[in-house]
């Protein structure tokens, strides 16, 4: 199992076990380390989308599949399961906290599942398409609300935790939603260099004061719709990061082998590799119900 970020193992960062950090991987960024197929702004890696992949450090980064896991479970713990796992732990969820989750897409119906295994007494997914909504419910246990049904979701989530706030809120959305449903509703269309910030402004204003904010959110790296000054008036601790897969991984195993965690219970569509551009348009389109596609390798298909 190759995590999506690649970790030298021996830098500072990776010493930290903050393997999404890795400086020798991507020794020109200031922030984030090397990552499979993410532009140059990640250290320009081929991604993982191939028959034949690249591994750097792989005496490092890679675990061996367990005997007898599946391997659709084995491929969904190198990215979704790990940062949905992260957004939860990030958290700091306490026995009976309400947890508010910002995207039922596969890392936030995950992170509302995983939000469970940390104590959490109630948890909620937000978001506007309503077949992943009602997989949410079923999947991870939780509420699932629409917020083209509301009239401002924060108010919606002060009312439902009478007027205090969620104790955690998650941000599984990030500028990605530039452009989409989300801007149009809030009345802003702003380029992606900025982002939208729609998600992390309803988990700022929604989460309660002393409250955490936990982002695995896509950003760019400015954004100019950030209500810094609630932050600090309400005393919110913000914690965001790339998820530490290698750091994850014995744990996640742990969670698959007890039965406690289905990852591959998000897979909607199998699509052949050569296929794999119109895996992308349903995938963006949200086309046939889709949660998660993976895409099958011919030798993989003839096995």
């Amino acid at each position: 199992m190759v995590p999506f970020n690649i970790a030298c193992g021996a830098c500072p960062f990776c010493q930290q076990e903050l393997f999404g950090n890795c400086h020798e991987s991507n020794s020109e960024a200031t922030a984030v380390g090397g990552i499979f197929g993410y532009s140059h702004t990640a250290g320009g890696y081929d991604g993982g989308q191939a028959e034949y992949v690249r591994v750097p450090y792989a005496d490092v980064g890679p675990t061996i599949i367990p005997e007898g896991m599946d391997l659709d479970d084995a491929v969904m713990l190198t990215d979704v399961t790990p940062t949905g796992y992260q957004a939860a732990e990030m958290g700091g969820i306490q026995k009976g906290d309400t947890v508010v989750v910002f995207g039922a897409g596969p890392v936030g119906i995950m992170a509302a599942r995983c939000a469970w295994f940390f104590g959490a007494g109630r948890v909620i997914i937000i978001d506007h398409l309503d077949y992943r909504l009602e997989f949410a419910k079923s999947y991870a246990y939780c509420e699932a609300y629409n917020f083209k049904d509301m009239e401002d979701p924060v108010v919606f989530l002060k009312r439902t935790t009478g007027w205090l706030g969620a104790d955690v809120c998650i941000d599984a959305v990030g500028c990605e939603a530039a452009g989409n449903v989300v801007q149009s509703l809030v009345g802003r269309k702003l380029p992606l260099t900025g982002g939208s910030a729609t998600a992390l402004h309803w988990a700022i204003n929604s989460v309660k004061k002393g409250g955490i904010v936990s982002i695995v959110g896509v950003y760019g790296p400015l954004d100019a719709l950030v209500p810094i000054g609630n932050v600090v008036n309400k005393g919110i601790t913000i914690r965001a990061n790339q998820a530490s897969v290698k750091r994850l991984m014995p744990k996640l195993i742990d969670h698959v082998m007890a039965g406690r965690l289905n990852p591959k219970g998000l897979i909607s569509h199998r699509i052949p590799l050569e296929e794999v551009a119109e895996g992308y348009h349903i995938f963006s389109a949200k086309r046939d119900n889709c949660i998660k596609p993976v895409l099958i390798p011919p030798s993989a298909s003839a096995a």
